[in-house]
């Protein structure tokens, strides 16, 4: 999906933890910059801005580790609705 940016995720991340540095940390999930209520909160967020939902099977780290991943992950399941 086109209209969906990569800044739109990184502003929607900033609202749900501000501390990690999301346009360069490729190691959101490894290096513990968020836990599982924020991916929790990240999914929920996801559903509520781009009306996209977030199945189970997708909460898997390689998916949340970055900005660019999340980003990815939104645009495919978009793409498949």
């Amino acid at each position: 999906m086109d209209d969906i940016t990569l800044e739109a995720v990184i502003d929607l991340l900033k609202d749900v933890n501000e501390a990690p540095d999301y346009e360069t940390s490729e190691t959101l999930v490894d290096g513990r910059e968020i836990d599982s209520f924020d991916i929790l909160s990240i999914v929920s967020a996801i559903d509520d801005e781009f009306d996209v939902a977030v199945p189970a099977k997708e909460i898997v780290p390689a998916n949340f580790n970055s900005a660019k991943a999340i980003h990815a992950m939104i645009c495919r399941l978009a793409a498949e609705d």
